[in-house]
């Protein structure tokens, strides 16, 4: 075992196991039965023993408190629901990117990305975990644009090895978070590639930001990247439809350039903005709201 190996878990080996064998019974499925079945299955059996739903009730609370209660109920089972549509939806590969491209793709910023893709222009894309993320990348690499993703590999290394491999069926390359992916991912961005990535976590070193007002420590890295490399900065979402199997693949106007806190604050109110009118979308079991480290 080298220095840079993690050390074996067997708790991480045995939810690997279980995850493994869940998802592999589900694939046995005819698709338009698996998702809405493992949707169930997150909402009903899973979030209430891991705690998700008690998150999400906390989250609400502090963030909505005038949510009525019966409204954060219905959050509390349909904010797993989506999270659990999501995982299986992107083990399903071709399957999923079908659904994700049977409709084309609308908005004010679809006739920019058509203009940086024909001059080779950089692009960021920003979302959130919203809706299935990853249905915006399979509809626009369906368009024919060149998008990478940078992804933040999981804690659990037996998970995140096939997890890499179901996500890369979807769209590639990828590049992981930190050093490692680092230079793969400028020489795409210089290339004049687009760059889909998540901007909703807590980052101890982020920017003391607001999202729904209140203070979130948000990553300036999108607009860093913008800024150094001449991209411009596109916000996107998959959200999902009322038959919970298709998407409508939102693409807003560009970010102005601006500094980067004025550019990355922009981006939040945007996911804000698509969050309050689909909240039971949006991963509300995030500790988005923890104070940053000094």
């Amino acid at each position: 075992m080298t220095k840079d190996t993690p050390a074996f878990r067997l708790d991480h080996w045995m939810q690997d196991r279980l995850l493994r064998a869940l998802i592999w019974l589900l694939l046995r499925l005819p698709y338009q039965w698996r998702v809405p079945l493992c949707g169930w299955l997150m909402a009903r059996m899973i979030a209430p023993l891991a705690g998700y739903r008690d998150r999400v009730r906390a989250n609400l609370d502090r963030i909505l408190p005038d949510l009525p209660a019966p409204e954060v109920e219905r959050l509390s089972r349909a904010v797993p629901d989506n999270v659990g549509r999501t995982i299986i939806e992107i083990y399903s590969g071709a399957e999923f990117v079908g659904h994700a491209t049977r409709f084309a793709p609308t908005g004010p910023g679809l006739a920019a990305l058509d203009k940086a893709h024909m001059q080779r222009r950089p692009v960021i894309l920003v979302t959130g975990h919203f809706g299935n993320y990853d249905a915006s990348r399979a509809a626009l690499i369906a368009r024919g644009y060149r998008i990478g993703a940078l992804y933040k590999p999981m804690k659990n290394r037996f998970f995140n090895a096939h997890y890499i491999r179901a996500i890369s069926r979807i769209g590639t390359p990828l590049f992981p978070r930190g050093r490692e992916g680092l230079a793969d991912m400028v020489r795409h961005l210089r290339a004049g590639g687009m760059l889909g990535l998540l901007i909703d976590q807590h980052m101890n070193h982020g920017a003391p930001l607001t999202f729904f007002g209140h203070e979130a420590m948000t990553a300036l890295s999108a607009a860093d990247l913008a800024l150094k490399y001449d991209a411009i900065v596109v916000p996107t979402y998959a959200i999902r439809r009322a038959n919970g199997l298709d998407f409508d693949i939102v693409v807003e106007a560009p970010i102005p350039h601006g500094t980067p806190e004025e550019m990355t604050q922009a981006l939040n109110d945007s996911l804000e903005a698509v969050v309050r009118k689909h909240p039971d979308q949006w991963f509300w079991i995030h500790n988005r709201w923890k104070p940053g480290r000094a």
